[in-house]
């Protein structure tokens, strides 16, 4: 006689689903579980990159850190190398040094202004043709003939110390002629317009003492070997330090200023040029520089972008 069965069918699951049911409840109750606090292994990566004396040295720290202090002096020892490597340029290419002067008057006005900045180079480089012979300076007089131009006139711009006293501040002017031992100048080479009906007898430095280069401001009345501009004797070629070549205009003021700022420690105070033909005294400023930009003239405005001021403060100081 069959009845009902307390047994359990084959395959029943009831046990099964109960154990579900409870680890069911059991992790409805349980919170979810709070992310875990970075470990030592899950640092950001910038932190096991960091730049260290210890690990990377003095020299690879200096380079890459970002310290505030240390990327001022960074900049500071990058711009000074900037301004070396510049200087060592321009001494390479002009062959003197300081290869850029200031000009502090303006004798050599409207083609050179007072805070110019001239760069000059050796006088024996790029000789322009019927150059003196064994000076590669070419003279007003023979420029004439030739073409040859710089700075807005014929011949060569030279640098030379007034009767070669290395006391005496160098001077820039054009040479106009040369003149042999003991010629008569005056008479035979020297512009009626300047010196008027004069004699030989009656102008100092004629006859000739020597043989040497007749010299001239560009702004001023009279040869600076009759007592006018730079009031020096006949002007050996050993008395020459360079030759302009280019005019950068405005720049030559920082290393005036940075003159007069020291009182004349970094430069002792020159005598300034006398004579000057309707110009000021050289303590006062003159007019603004010419049109910037690169001219037949010997004008090279765009260098200033690359002579920092660095390279200004160590130019030399010259009157006009």
């Amino acid at each position: 006689m069959s009845g009902p069965s307390s047994g359990k069918p084959p395959g029943d699951s009831g046990d099964d689903d109960r154990d579900r049911s409870a680890s069911s409840a059991d992790s409805s109750q349980t919170p979810s579980r709070e992310p875990s606090e970075p470990t030592a292994d899950s640092q950001p990566a910038a932190d096991s990159d960091a730049i260290t004396i210890e690990d990377d040295g003095y020299v690879r720290w200096f380079l890459k850190t970002n310290d505030e202090n240390v990327v001022i002096a960074r900049d500071i020892l990058s711009s000074v190398a900037i301004v070396g490597v510049v200087a060592l340029l321009l001494f390479g290419v002009s062959g003197i040094w300081p290869p850029l002067v200031a000009v502090e008057s303006g004798s050599m006005q409207p083609n050179m202004q007072k805070g110019d900045l001239i760069f000059v180079v050796e006088e024996g480089r790029f000789s322009g043709d019927a150059a003196v012979e064994g000076t590669g300076v070419v003279t007003r007089r023979s420029a004439q003939e030739t073409g040859y131009n710089k700075f807005g006139n014929p011949g060569d711009v030279i640098v030379f110390r007034p009767d070669g006293s290395r006391a005496e501040t160098p001077v820039i002017h054009r040479a106009h002629f040369w003149v042999d031992d003991g010629e008569h100048w005056v008479e035979s080479k020297a512009s009626e317009e300047i010196v008027g009906d004069a004699t030989c007898e009656e102008v100092p430095n004629c006859p000739a003492p020597y043989a040497g280069f007749v010299t001239k401001g560009d702004h001023n009345d009279g040869y600076d070997q009759i007592g006018g501009g730079a009031n020096s004797g006949i002007v050996k070629p050993e008395w020459i330090s360079g030759k302009a070549q280019y005019r950068i205009p405005w720049l030559g003021w920082v290393r005036l200023t940075f003159d007069n700022l020291l009182g004349g420690m970094l430069v002792p105070a020159s005598p300034s040029s006398p004579a000057l033909h309707g110009q000021p005294s050289p303590a006062t400023p003159s007019g603004g520089p010419d049109t910037a930009g690169l001219g037949s003239g010997g004008e090279l405005a765009g260098v200033a972008g690359i002579a920092s001021a660095g390279v200004a403060l160590a130019a030399g100081r010259y009157r006009s």
